[in-house]
C-alpha cells in the first residue's frame, strides 16, 4: 500500500507543469523576465526535491525498510506527504497570481501595475530590487508577501508579490495601496524598521512623551511605508489613505496597541504631515483639516481626546525623526535625501500636469510613479475629473505593459543564442 501510495506522489507530480506551459495570456500580460524565471526556477527546484525525496522513500521500502515496522514504514510516509502537500501550496500561491493575467484587459493592467511598482521601489544605488508581481483580491486593504522571506513550508520566496484590493481599481486609489505595499518591501531592503525603532526608543526617556513615542515604535513599520507612498506619489497617497480609512467614527477613533497600523484618525494627520514635511505646501493643512471636519474629536471622551492632542504635539519632532534617519544602509544620507523628492512638489507636478495635456507623448516616456503623482496632484487641484483620470490610467497601465513586453523581446533578440539555451537551463 505504501509503495503504491508513493507512486501515486510521483505521478501528481508529474502532472505538476511549469506555468510557461500551462497558462494562457496576451503577452503584454505576462511576467517580467525575472520574475518569471524566479519562479520557475524556484517550483522546479521544489518539484526536484520532491522527486528525490518519494524516490529515496521508495529505495528505503524495497531495501532496509522492508524489515522495519509498518508503525515506522507510516510515520516515514506520513512525513513525506506533508513535505509534498507544503511544495505544492507554494505552487497554488503563484498559481492564484498568475492566472489572473490570462483575464481579458485585466492580465494587461496587472502587467501594468508590476511596472510601476518596480519604478516605486528602485533604489539601484543602495540595494538590488527584487522582481515584484501584482494581483488583485477581494478585501479593502492591500498587502505584501516580501521577497526573501520564508514561504509556508520552506523555502525563499523569490519575488515580492503585492496584493491590490479589487476595488482599488483603477482610480487615484491604487496609487496609494500600491505604493505603501512596495514600500513595505523597501524598508526591509534597507533595514529602516529596526534601526528607526532604536532611535524612537530613546525618545522615550522623556516622560512627559513617552506613551506617544511607545505608540510611534509601535506603529514604525505602517509608518515608514506610508512615509514611502507619499514621498513616491505626493498628495494621492493621502487622499487615497483617507478613502481607506473612511469608516464609521468608532473605528476611526480606536486605539488597539496591538495593531502596527496607526490609529486612522491620527494616521491620516500624520499623512498630512508627513507630505508637509517633504514638500510645504498650504495644501497639507487643507486636507488635515477636511479630515477633522469629517471627524470632529471635540465630543470624545478625555482619554482619548488627550492621547490624540499628545500625538498631534509630537508630530512635528516625529516627522523630522522619520526624514531625516541616516541608517546605515544609506551610507550617511537621509531619506529624505534618497527618495529624489525635488520633481514631486506640488507645483512641479502641476506644471508637469500641464505640460503634458499640450504634449500628451511626454506623460507616456516619464517614471510610471511620477505620473501617478502628477495625475494625482491635478485631481486634487480640480484640473482632472474621476473618470478621465480612470480612463487615462487604464491606457497608461496597458502602455506601460506592452512597452515592458517589447523591450524585453528586443532584449532577448540581442541575446546570442548560446547565452539563451544557458537562462533556459
Amino acid at each position: 500500500m505504501l509503495d503504491q501510495e508513493a507512486r501515486a506522489l510521483l505521478a501528481r507530480l508529474a502532472r505538476v507543469k511549469p506555468f510557461v506551459l500551462s497558462q494562457p495570456m496576451l503577452l503584454a500580460a505576462s511576467l517580467l523576465p525575472a520574475a518569471q524565471i524566479a519562479i520557475e526556477r524556484f517550483l522546479a527546484n521544489g518539484r526536484r526535491e520532491l522527486k528525490e525525496r518519494v524516490q529515496d522513500f521508495l529505495g528505503w521500502l524495497h531495501a532496509e525498510g522492508a524489515q522495519a515496522s509498518p508503525m515506522d514504514a507510516q510515520r516515514r510516509f506520513v512525513f513525506l506527504k506533508l513535505r509534498f502537500n507544503a511544495v505544492l501550496s507554494q505552487l497554488d500561491l503563484f498559481h492564484q497570481v498568475i492566472t489572473q493575467r490570462s483575464e481579458n484587459e485585466l492580465g494587461v493592467w496587472l502587467s501594468g501595475l508590476d511596472v510601476v511598482a518596480a519604478d516605486a521601489l528602485a533604489l539601484p544605488e543602495y540595494y538590488e530590487a527584487p522582481p515584484v508581481i501584482c494581483y488583485l483580491d477581494r478585501g479593502v486593504g492591500g498587502a505584501i508577501r516580501r521577497a526573501r522571506t520564508r514561504l509556508p513550508g520552506g523555502g525563499e520566496n523569490p519575488v515580492a508579490v503585492i496584493r491590490v484590493p479589487r476595488e482599488r481599481m483603477i482610480g487615484s486609489g491604487i496609487a496609494s495601496s500600491l505604493i505603501h505595499e512596495v514600500g513595505h518591501q523597501g524598508a526591509a531592503l534597507l533595514g529602516l524598521v529596526p534601526s528607526l525603532r532604536l532611535v524612537l526608543q530613546a525618545k522615550q526617556q522623556d516622560v512627559s512623551k513617552a506613551l506617544a513615542w511607545r505608540l510611534w515604535e509601535r506603529w514604525i513599520s505602517e509608518i515608514v511605508s506610508d512615509f514611502w507612498s507619499v514621498a513616491r506619489v505626493g498628495v494621492v497617497s493621502t487622499l487615497g489613505l483617507i478613502g481607506l480609512v473612511s469608516l464609521p467614527r468608532p473605528f476611526v477613533f480606536r486605539v488597539n496597541v496591538d495593531d502596527p497600523h496607526p490609529t486612522p484618525w491620527i494616521r491620516v494627520k500624520l499623512s498630512c504631515a508627513i507630505g508637509d514635511g517633504l514638500y510645504p505646501h498650504p495644501q497639507w493643512r487643507r486636507v488635515a483639516s477636511l479630515w477633522e471636519s469629517y471627524y470632529p474629536i471635540a465630543d470624545l471622551d478625555d482619554q482619548r481626546r488627550n492621547l490624540l492632542a499628545l500625538l498631534q504635539e509630537c508630530l512635528p519632532e516625529f516627522v523630522a525623526v522619520l526624514i531625516n534617519h541616516r541608517p546605515k544602509t544609506l551610507h550617511g544620507r537621509s531619506l529624505l535625501e534618497v527618495m529624489k523628492i525635488e520633481q514631486r512638489n506640488p507645483a512641479r507636478l502641476t506644471a508637469l500636469f500641464g505640460g503634458w495635456t499640450k504634449a500628451p507623448m511626454q506623460m507616456y516616456r516619464a517614471p510610471p510613479s511620477l505620473v501617478f503623482a502628477a495625475l494625482g496632484q491635478a485631481k486634487a487641484d480640480g484640473a482632472l475629473s474621476p473618470e478621465d483620470e480612470s480612463e487615462l490610467l487604464a491606457k497608461l497601465l496597458s502602455f506601460w505593459a506592452m512597452r515592458s513586453t517589447l523591450d524585453t523581446s528586443a532584449y532577448c533578440a540581442a541575446i546570442p543564442r548560446s547565452q539563451v539555451r544557458a537562462l533556459a537551463a
